[in-house]
Protein backbone atom coordinates (compact mmCIF):
# COMPACT_ATOMS: atom_id res chain seq x y z
CA UNK A 1 0.00 0.00 0.00
CA UNK A 2 1.33 3.79 -0.83
CA UNK A 3 1.29 6.54 1.04
CA UNK A 4 -1.34 8.11 -0.84
CA UNK A 5 -3.60 4.32 -0.66
CA UNK A 6 -2.88 4.83 2.69
CA UNK A 7 -3.85 8.63 4.25
CA UNK A 8 -7.32 7.50 1.38
CA UNK A 9 -8.26 4.40 4.15
CA UNK A 10 -7.21 6.86 6.82
CA UNK A 11 -9.67 10.06 5.49
CA UNK A 12 -12.49 7.38 4.94
CA UNK A 13 -11.80 6.46 8.93
CA UNK A 14 -12.58 10.04 9.80
CA UNK A 15 -15.20 10.64 7.68
CA UNK A 16 -17.25 7.79 9.01
CA UNK A 17 -16.20 9.53 12.43
CA UNK A 18 -17.04 13.27 11.39
CA UNK A 19 -20.10 12.56 9.79
CA UNK A 20 -21.42 9.81 12.36
CA UNK A 21 -23.74 8.07 9.38
CA UNK A 22 -23.02 6.05 6.45
CA UNK A 23 -20.18 7.14 3.71
CA UNK A 24 -20.92 6.19 0.84
CA UNK A 25 -17.72 7.05 -0.96
CA UNK A 26 -14.32 9.34 -0.18
CA UNK A 27 -12.48 10.91 -3.12
CA UNK A 28 -9.22 13.13 -3.81
CA UNK A 29 -10.11 16.42 -4.16
CA UNK A 30 -7.87 19.12 -5.38
CA UNK A 31 -6.47 20.60 -2.27
CA UNK A 32 -3.84 23.29 -1.35
CA UNK A 33 -0.38 23.00 -1.20
CA UNK A 34 -0.22 22.00 2.22
CA UNK A 35 -3.64 20.25 3.00
CA UNK A 36 -5.69 17.57 2.16
CA UNK A 37 -8.91 18.25 0.80
CA UNK A 38 -11.09 14.78 -0.16
CA UNK A 39 -14.73 14.59 -0.83
CA UNK A 40 -17.28 12.83 0.84
CA UNK A 41 -20.27 11.49 -0.10
CA UNK A 42 -22.47 10.47 2.68
CA UNK A 43 -26.34 9.27 0.79
CA UNK A 44 -27.83 13.15 -0.06
CA UNK A 45 -25.36 15.20 1.77
CA UNK A 46 -21.79 16.02 0.42
CA UNK A 47 -18.82 17.09 2.92
CA UNK A 48 -15.49 18.10 2.12
CA UNK A 49 -13.24 16.60 4.99
CA UNK A 50 -9.63 18.65 5.00
CA UNK A 51 -6.56 17.24 6.49
CA UNK A 52 -4.05 19.85 7.35
CA UNK A 53 0.07 19.52 8.40
CA UNK A 54 0.79 17.49 10.72
CA UNK A 55 1.76 19.62 13.70
CA UNK A 56 5.00 17.79 13.97
CA UNK A 57 6.09 19.41 10.16
CA UNK A 58 3.59 23.07 11.27
CA UNK A 59 3.25 23.55 14.66
CA UNK A 60 0.87 26.45 13.61
CA UNK A 61 -3.04 25.45 14.79
CA UNK A 62 -4.23 25.66 11.28
CA UNK A 63 -7.36 23.89 12.18
CA UNK A 64 -7.90 25.51 15.40
CA UNK A 65 -7.88 28.93 13.48
CA UNK A 66 -9.47 27.96 10.42
CA UNK A 67 -12.67 26.45 12.83
CA UNK A 68 -12.52 29.81 15.33
CA UNK A 69 -12.68 31.88 12.16
CA UNK A 70 -15.41 29.56 10.21
CA UNK A 71 -17.49 29.47 13.51
CA UNK A 72 -17.10 33.19 14.02
CA UNK A 73 -18.84 33.71 10.15
CA UNK A 74 -21.42 31.79 10.41
CA UNK A 75 -22.63 33.60 13.47
CA UNK A 76 -22.54 36.56 11.78
CA UNK A 77 -24.38 35.63 8.70
CA UNK A 78 -21.82 35.43 6.28
CA UNK A 79 -22.74 33.01 3.67
CA UNK A 80 -19.66 33.43 1.24
CA UNK A 81 -17.62 31.18 2.93
CA UNK A 82 -18.33 26.88 3.71
CA UNK A 83 -19.37 25.94 7.11
CA UNK A 84 -17.72 24.27 9.63
CA UNK A 85 -19.64 21.06 10.66
CA UNK A 86 -16.92 19.63 13.38
CA UNK A 87 -13.64 18.76 13.93
CA UNK A 88 -11.24 16.00 15.28
CA UNK A 89 -8.00 17.43 16.53
CA UNK A 90 -6.71 13.54 17.02
CA UNK A 91 -6.32 13.64 13.53
CA UNK A 92 -6.09 17.33 12.80
CA UNK A 93 -9.14 17.57 10.35
CA UNK A 94 -12.03 19.26 10.31
CA UNK A 95 -15.44 18.44 8.02
CA UNK A 96 -16.77 21.60 6.02
CA UNK A 97 -19.76 21.90 4.05
CA UNK A 98 -18.83 21.25 0.37
CA UNK A 99 -18.53 24.16 -2.30
CA UNK A 100 -19.58 23.52 -5.80
CA UNK A 101 -17.56 25.50 -8.27
CA UNK A 102 -14.28 25.38 -10.08
CA UNK A 103 -11.49 27.39 -9.18
CA UNK A 104 -11.12 31.22 -10.62
CA UNK A 105 -8.46 31.44 -13.50
CA UNK A 106 -9.80 34.16 -15.35
CA UNK A 107 -10.61 36.94 -12.87
CA UNK A 108 -13.73 39.37 -14.16
CA UNK A 109 -15.47 42.50 -13.12
CA UNK A 110 -17.65 40.89 -10.86
CA UNK A 111 -14.71 38.13 -9.34
CA UNK A 112 -13.36 42.05 -8.00
CA UNK A 113 -16.44 42.96 -7.00
CA UNK A 114 -17.58 39.92 -5.08
CA UNK A 115 -13.97 39.83 -3.18
CA UNK A 116 -14.52 43.58 -2.01
CA UNK A 117 -18.00 43.01 -0.69
CA UNK A 118 -16.69 40.12 1.20
CA UNK A 119 -14.08 42.48 2.68
CA UNK A 120 -16.47 45.38 3.45
CA UNK A 121 -18.35 42.64 5.13
CA UNK A 122 -15.51 41.23 7.22
CA UNK A 123 -14.29 45.28 8.27
CA UNK A 124 -18.00 46.29 9.42
CA UNK A 125 -18.26 42.98 11.32
CA UNK A 126 -14.80 43.09 12.85
CA UNK A 127 -15.67 46.80 14.39
CA UNK A 128 -18.85 45.43 15.91
CA UNK A 129 -18.60 41.69 17.04
CA UNK A 130 -16.22 42.21 19.88
CA UNK A 131 -13.73 39.60 18.49
CA UNK A 132 -10.73 40.02 20.38
CA UNK A 133 -8.72 42.49 19.74
CA UNK A 134 -5.16 40.13 20.94
CA UNK A 135 -6.32 37.52 17.84
CA UNK A 136 -3.43 38.07 15.35
CA UNK A 137 -3.69 37.24 11.77
CA UNK A 138 -0.73 34.32 10.85
CA UNK A 139 2.38 36.76 10.83
CA UNK A 140 0.63 40.11 11.10
CA UNK A 141 2.13 43.31 9.86
CA UNK A 142 1.48 46.18 12.09
CA UNK A 143 4.48 47.92 11.28
CA UNK A 144 7.38 48.64 8.71
CA UNK A 145 9.47 47.23 11.21
CA UNK A 146 8.20 44.20 11.34
CA UNK A 147 7.41 43.07 7.67
CA UNK A 148 11.41 44.27 7.24
CA UNK A 149 11.82 41.64 10.28
CA UNK A 150 10.18 39.30 8.42
CA UNK A 151 11.38 39.38 5.23
CA UNK A 152 15.22 39.30 6.99
CA UNK A 153 14.00 35.75 9.13
CA UNK A 154 13.01 34.30 5.68
CA UNK A 155 16.45 35.38 3.98
CA UNK A 156 18.58 33.92 6.88
CA UNK A 157 15.96 30.88 6.71
CA UNK A 158 17.32 30.50 3.08
CA UNK A 159 20.75 31.17 3.54
CA UNK A 160 21.19 28.48 6.01
CA UNK A 161 20.89 26.19 3.56
CA UNK A 162 23.62 24.16 2.10
CA UNK A 163 24.73 23.79 -1.30
CA UNK A 164 22.17 26.01 -3.10
CA UNK A 165 24.79 28.64 -5.00
CA UNK A 166 21.76 29.87 -7.88
CA UNK A 167 19.81 30.79 -4.70
CA UNK A 168 22.29 32.23 -2.50
CA UNK A 169 24.04 34.30 -5.38
CA UNK A 170 20.62 35.48 -5.87
CA UNK A 171 19.52 36.52 -2.53
CA UNK A 172 22.88 38.01 -1.66
CA UNK A 173 22.79 40.22 -5.12
CA UNK A 174 19.79 41.53 -7.18
CA UNK A 175 17.42 40.59 -3.89
CA UNK A 176 19.56 42.58 -1.35
CA UNK A 177 20.43 45.46 -3.28
CA UNK A 178 16.04 45.60 -4.01
CA UNK A 179 15.25 45.06 -0.07
CA UNK A 180 18.69 47.88 0.46
CA UNK A 181 16.39 50.31 -1.95
CA UNK A 182 13.00 49.71 -1.05
CA UNK A 183 13.58 49.69 2.82
CA UNK A 184 15.17 53.65 2.72
CA UNK A 185 11.42 54.78 0.05
CA UNK A 186 9.71 53.62 2.58
CA UNK A 187 10.81 55.37 4.95
CA UNK A 188 11.31 58.29 3.36
CA UNK A 189 7.57 57.83 1.98
CA UNK A 190 6.52 57.46 5.40
CA UNK A 191 8.84 60.58 7.36
CA UNK A 192 7.69 62.71 4.52
CA UNK A 193 3.63 62.34 5.94
CA UNK A 194 5.04 62.41 9.26
CA UNK A 195 4.22 58.77 10.02
CA UNK A 196 6.56 56.33 11.91
CA UNK A 197 8.27 53.13 10.02
CA UNK A 198 8.52 51.42 13.30
CA UNK A 199 5.36 52.46 15.43
CA UNK A 200 3.14 49.84 15.47
CA UNK A 201 -0.43 49.85 13.98
CA UNK A 202 -3.56 51.02 16.56
CA UNK A 203 -5.94 48.62 17.34
CA UNK A 204 -8.92 50.74 16.25
CA UNK A 205 -6.92 51.03 12.38
CA UNK A 206 -6.61 47.26 12.06
CA UNK A 207 -9.18 45.06 10.67
CA UNK A 208 -10.58 41.27 10.29
CA UNK A 209 -8.56 39.65 7.05
CA UNK A 210 -8.54 36.43 5.95
CA UNK A 211 -4.51 36.96 5.52
CA UNK A 212 -4.22 34.57 2.55
CA UNK A 213 -7.12 35.92 0.81
CA UNK A 214 -7.14 36.13 -2.91
CA UNK A 215 -8.64 34.48 -5.95
CA UNK A 216 -6.46 31.47 -5.58
CA UNK A 217 -8.24 30.91 -2.55
CA UNK A 218 -12.35 31.04 -4.11
CA UNK A 219 -14.62 28.73 -6.06
CA UNK A 220 -17.24 29.84 -8.70
CA UNK A 221 -20.24 28.11 -9.19
CA UNK A 222 -22.18 28.04 -12.62
CA UNK A 223 -23.90 31.09 -12.15
CA UNK A 224 -20.74 33.14 -11.15
CA UNK A 225 -21.27 33.38 -7.49
CA UNK A 226 -17.61 33.04 -5.84
CA UNK A 227 -16.82 31.17 -2.54
CA UNK A 228 -14.20 32.01 -0.16
CA UNK A 229 -11.89 29.46 0.96
CA UNK A 230 -8.36 28.51 3.62
CA UNK A 231 -8.77 30.76 6.45
CA UNK A 232 -6.02 29.17 8.24
CA UNK A 233 -4.23 32.26 8.90
CA UNK A 234 -7.69 34.71 9.59
CA UNK A 235 -7.41 37.23 12.45
CA UNK A 236 -6.80 41.35 12.87
CA UNK A 237 -3.59 42.87 10.66
CA UNK A 238 -3.30 46.19 9.03
CA UNK A 239 -5.69 45.63 5.72
CA UNK A 240 -2.77 47.29 4.06
CA UNK A 241 -0.93 43.75 4.12
CA UNK A 242 -4.34 41.98 3.03
CA UNK A 243 -4.41 44.29 0.19
CA UNK A 244 -0.94 44.19 -1.43
CA UNK A 245 -1.08 40.48 -1.05
CA UNK A 246 -4.50 40.32 -3.21
CA UNK A 247 -2.50 42.67 -5.69
CA UNK A 248 0.93 40.60 -5.83
CA UNK A 249 -0.09 37.17 -5.39
CA UNK A 250 1.37 34.87 -8.31
CA UNK A 251 -0.86 32.40 -7.82
CA UNK A 252 -3.83 33.80 -9.98
CA UNK A 253 -3.13 36.90 -12.27
CA UNK A 254 -5.23 39.48 -12.61
CA UNK A 255 -5.60 42.32 -15.21
CA UNK A 256 -3.72 45.71 -14.81
CA UNK A 257 -6.91 47.53 -15.01
CA UNK A 258 -8.79 45.40 -12.20
CA UNK A 259 -5.83 45.68 -10.05
CA UNK A 260 -6.53 49.42 -10.20
CA UNK A 261 -10.14 48.67 -9.78
CA UNK A 262 -9.70 46.69 -6.51
CA UNK A 263 -6.83 48.84 -5.15
CA UNK A 264 -9.45 51.95 -5.29
CA UNK A 265 -12.07 50.37 -3.83
CA UNK A 266 -9.91 49.41 -1.37
CA UNK A 267 -8.64 52.85 -0.91
CA UNK A 268 -12.48 53.63 -0.53
CA UNK A 269 -13.23 50.67 1.94
CA UNK A 270 -10.61 51.55 4.15
CA UNK A 271 -11.30 55.41 3.90
CA UNK A 272 -12.04 55.62 7.64
CA UNK A 273 -8.34 55.57 8.61
CA UNK A 274 -6.51 58.54 6.83
CA UNK A 275 -3.43 56.91 6.30
CA UNK A 276 -4.29 53.81 5.16
CA UNK A 277 -3.04 55.06 1.21
CA UNK A 278 0.06 56.17 1.98
CA UNK A 279 0.90 52.39 3.91
CA UNK A 280 0.21 51.16 0.59
CA UNK A 281 2.33 52.78 -1.55
CA UNK A 282 5.13 52.72 1.29
CA UNK A 283 5.30 49.25 2.05
CA UNK A 284 3.75 48.16 -1.50
CA UNK A 285 6.92 46.75 -2.49
CA UNK A 286 8.36 45.63 0.34
CA UNK A 287 5.41 43.05 0.43
CA UNK A 288 6.32 42.52 -3.09
CA UNK A 289 9.38 41.30 -1.77
CA UNK A 290 8.08 38.64 1.19
CA UNK A 291 6.52 37.06 -2.04
CA UNK A 292 9.42 37.04 -3.77
CA UNK A 293 10.74 34.85 -0.83
CA UNK A 294 7.44 32.76 -0.53
CA UNK A 295 8.19 31.94 -3.90
CA UNK A 296 10.98 29.80 -2.51
CA UNK A 297 9.65 27.79 0.10
CA UNK A 298 10.07 24.95 -2.19
CA UNK A 299 14.14 25.46 -1.19
CA UNK A 300 12.99 24.15 2.63
CA UNK A 301 12.88 20.32 2.83
CA UNK A 302 9.95 20.41 5.81
CA UNK A 303 8.09 22.54 3.51
CA UNK A 304 8.68 20.03 0.30
CA UNK A 305 8.04 17.17 2.18
CA UNK A 306 4.51 18.94 3.48
CA UNK A 307 3.85 19.49 -0.77
CA UNK A 308 4.66 15.79 -1.41
CA UNK A 309 2.15 14.71 1.31
CA UNK A 310 -0.34 17.34 -0.19
CA UNK A 311 -0.15 15.25 -3.60
CA UNK A 312 3.17 16.77 -5.40
CA UNK A 313 4.37 14.57 -7.57
CA UNK A 314 7.80 16.62 -9.67
CA UNK A 315 11.51 16.00 -9.02
CA UNK A 316 12.60 18.58 -6.41
CA UNK A 317 15.23 19.78 -8.21
CA UNK A 318 13.09 20.56 -11.32
CA UNK A 319 10.80 22.58 -8.74
CA UNK A 320 13.36 24.25 -7.30
CA UNK A 321 14.58 25.59 -10.61
CA UNK A 322 11.06 26.60 -11.56
CA UNK A 323 10.47 28.58 -8.33
CA UNK A 324 13.96 30.46 -8.42
CA UNK A 325 13.15 31.41 -11.97
CA UNK A 326 9.63 32.96 -10.67
CA UNK A 327 11.38 35.00 -7.78
CA UNK A 328 13.63 36.21 -10.63
CA UNK A 329 10.98 37.34 -12.58
CA UNK A 330 8.41 38.69 -9.65
CA UNK A 331 11.44 40.83 -8.58
CA UNK A 332 11.94 42.34 -12.28
CA UNK A 333 8.35 43.53 -11.96
CA UNK A 334 8.62 45.17 -8.49
CA UNK A 335 11.97 47.24 -10.38
CA UNK A 336 10.13 48.04 -13.30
Amino acid sequence: MTNDDFADVTATEIARRLVGAPVLGVTRAAGGRNSRVYRVDAGTRIFALKQYPSLQDDPRDRLGVEAAALKWMAEQGLNMVPRLVATDPASNSALLSWVEGSLVRNVGDSDVDQAAHFLAELHRLGRSSGFPDCHLATEACLSGAQIEQQIRTRVADLDRLQDEVALGAFLGGDFAAALRDFLAAARSMLSSAGLSFELELSPRRRSMVPSDFGFHNALRNDEGRLTFIDFEYFGWDDPVKLIADVLLHPGTPVAVELRSRFRATAEKLYGDDPDFATRLRAFYRLFGLRWVLILLNEFHPERWRRRVLAGASEDWTEAKERQLGAARVMLMNLLA
